[in-house]
């Protein structure tokens, strides 16, 4: 969690290839040597896991160097939620075979887990190491017409430049502050699903460990309406519909909101197992409705420093997920009854909507003033429409910050 906003420097600086595949390849090994440490020495596990938690902090800010330069900006809410539907696709897949492995794997099952997803590991890394590079400017096999393109969709500025860091600017922005609350409050309420949900299912719903990994990723199977919800905010995004500051505070709140109600719901849902595996998939459904937003705003504010400012939203994000299994815990603590875990929602719900009074009050989707080298203030240019467009349209080429204010 620590490495985060070093880790965003570091993408922003050098590019995300190389962290990612580092991040990916590490995590590999540790799954790998994982159930020998299990077995050596609890302090040697323990090691292990804080080593690929240190790996991992750096892979959503290089993921975010990476996106800034290979997506264009009015498409980028449906690229992020298409890589981040995807990585939601990786728990489905790894909850359901985790639990069939754990019951049935080789190597005395539970052990077979880590060496399935280290192999998989492996291979993705190798397949990265051919396939990607940084940017546009970089890739040795596209064509010139095509970098061409990229150039004119991009500027030059976006795929290249390497600006000055306004660390003061950052660090004391309100806007960046706002998006890290409003990423904590959804994340707390992610993580109440994702890492809560088999303890519920357990103790309160009554299944076994096979019937538990297979109805316990069925919520996330809703995280595919992550690609329709990016989809519709470019659309409203789209010239003289909304602009992208309304945009990102209408989803923002909504799915915020929503998940709340959701939540509340399933801890007054009883015993009745399939009622509470459906308000968890709604949950999920909705969580859809602000994850396109908490990870793509950092491109919003600036592009050319999006990796430390997801490394450093990232960093506050990830204190709730490291505070949620705590909490739950602590509220589960004496008897993991169906009135406790209303208690784990309620906690929930409270935490998001905050989050999302916060984000709807000093949240922005405007680039901000310190988002490049020059002193123009973007939010201070007039909104003039280039010929043949209407105001609140959306960036064709993004490499000056005059025309990034004009379409914002």
């Amino acid at each position: 969690m620590f490495v985060q906003i070093p880790g965003g420097w570091l993408a922003d600086r050098f590019g995300g290839k190389w962290l990612l595949f580092g991040c990916v390849l590490l995590s590999s090994v540790v799954s790998l040597l994982s159930p020998t440490a299990a077995r050596t020495h609890l302090g040697f596990f323990v090691f292990l896991q804080v080593l690929s938690g240190l790996g991992e902090g750096v892979m959503f800010p290089a993921l975010h160097a990476l996106i800034v330069r290979w997506s264009i900006p009015k498409y980028r809410s449906l690229v992020v939620s298409v890589i981040f539907t995807s990585t939601n696709a990786g728990i489905v897949i790894a909850m359901l075979v985790s639990g069939v492995l754990s019951d049935h794997g080789f190597a005395g099952g539970w052990p077979s887990v880590f060496y399935v997803l280290e192999l998989v590991g492996c291979i993705w890394s190798a397949v990265w190491v051919l396939l990607c590079f940084d940017s546009p400017a970089v890739h040795p096999r596209i064509s010139s017409t095509e970098r061409e393109y990229w150039l004119s969709v991009l500027g030059s500025a976006n795929l290249i430049a390497r600006p000055p860091i306004p660390w003061r600017r950052i660090l004391t922005s309100v806007r960046v502050w706002a998006l890290a609350v409003a990423y904590f409050a959804c994340i707390w309420g992610y993580y109440t699903l994702a890492t809560c949900i088999p303890l519920f299912m357990h103790d309160v719903l009554g299944f076994d460990m096979t019937n538990n990994g297979i109805l316990s990723a069925v919520p996330f199977f809703a995280t595919v309406l992550m690609i329709p919800a990016g989809l519709l905010s470019d659309w409203l995004r789209s010239p003289g519909i909304l602009s992208t500051n309304v945009v990102r505070k209408i989803f923002c709140v909504s799915g915020l909101l929503l998940t709340d109600c959701m939540l509340i719901l399933t801890g007054h849902a009883g015993c009745d197992r399939a009622l509470a595996v459906v308000l968890m998939f709604i949950a999920i459904g909705f969580t859809c409705l602000t994850v396109p937003v908490v990870v793509v705003n950092q491109l919003d504010l600036a592009p050319l420093h999006a990796g430390k400012n997801m490394g450093l939203t990232q960093f506050v994000a990830n204190l709730s997920s490291i505070a949620t299994p705590h909490a739950v815990g602590f509220l589960t603590y004496h008897r993991s009854s169906r009135s406790e875990w209303q208690n784990v929602f309620y906690l929930a719900a409270a935490i998001s909507a905050v989050g999302a009074i916060v984000f709807v009050v000093f949240g922005s989707g405007r680039r901000q003033s310190w988002a490049d080298t020059t002193d123009v203030n973007c939010q201070d240019v007039p909104t003039f429409p280039r010929s043949g467009e209407v105001e609140n349209s959306q960036p064709y080429d993004v490499g000056s910050p005059q025309i990034d204010a004009i379409n914002n």
